[in-house]
Formats: C-alpha cells, structure tokens, sequence
C-alpha cells in the first residue's frame, strides 16, 4: 500500500522513428510545425526510408494519403509521424504503409516505407516532424534529445514524466 503512496513517477521515452539527423522543430520551414501549432516535438531529416513505430501503443490514425500516421502510447500520449512537407499532394505514391489504425504496435516495429528518393523529387522537403498532438493538454514537461543523429527505434527523441 505504501509503495504506491511513495513510488516516484518515471520518464517514459519515445523513440525516433526514422533514422537521419535530428532538428529542432523550431528550424522546420513550416510554420504549423514550427510555431508548435499541433504540439511539441522534434523533426528528422531521413537518410533512410523505414518508419517504426516510436512507442508501445495503438495506431489511431492513417492519413488517406499515407504520408503520416498517429500513435497512441499507452499512457495516453498521441504522437503524429507527418513525413515530409506537402506530402499530401502526393497522394500516396512513394509510401507504403504497413499498419492498419486499431493496429498494437511495439517501439522498433516497421509501420511504414518511404520512397525517399520519389518524395525528395516531389515533395516540398523530406524534413520528417514528429509531434506530440496533445502535448498542450498533457501539463508535462518535454525534454527532447541533445543527439545529432538517431537511429530507428533505437535514439530516445524525446522524454517526459509520466
């Protein structure tokens, strides 16, 4: 009874879901994403074109176009993978989405491909933001990555208490 009176709350982590360089969302030349407008966060410049799921949760959301997808973890926070800017234009070409929205997934897990080549080619910017959608609700303190670089399901992104 007491352990649970005293148990100290402990930062949950969400992990990158791209492998590239890492940039502060503040720096992404879209000002939805970088006036924060959807939420905190991060963004990723992919050198690869594999998206895994950055958290244990549920898949809540498949874009139509299939160039984002929204994650709930299981302590409630929502995470939106939006893969390039003006993606939608593209109306699905160069993504093949591999997850299903009612879909369990695990941190690590592949949920997406990305032809990066096709969106560099078509696309505004291939400048991935990862945003946390109900961060403005959540009344928690983010703390995102000093790393350069991360690695899919591997670069802990960002941490908060939970």
């Amino acid at each position: 009874m007491f352990n649970k009176l005293f148990k100290k709350s402990k930062d949950s982590e969400i992990y990158a879901p791209i492998t590239g360089e890492i940039v502060a969302l503040e720096k992404v030349p879209d000002p939805v994403f970088s006036q924060k407008m959807m939420g905190e966060g991060v963004a990723i410049k992919p050198s690869s074109g594999e998206v895994v799921a950055p958290v244990n949760g549920e898949v809540v959301q498949v874009a139509p176009t299939k160039h984002a997808i929204g994650v709930r973890a299981e302590d409630g926070t929502e995470i939106l993978i939006h893969v390039g800017l003006e993606t939608v234009s593209l109306d699905g070409e160069g993504f093949s989405v591999q997850v299903n929205v009612g879909d369990h997934v695990s941190v690590g897990q592949t949920m997406m491909q990305v032809d990066l080549s096709y969106v560099k080619e078509h696309a505004k910017d291939i400048i991935t933001p990862i945003v946390i959608t109900n961060s403005n609700t959540s009344n928690r303190a983010y703390t995102v990555t000093q790393n350069q670089a991360s690695e899919a399901g591997d670069t802990v992104l960002l941490t908060y208490e939970s």
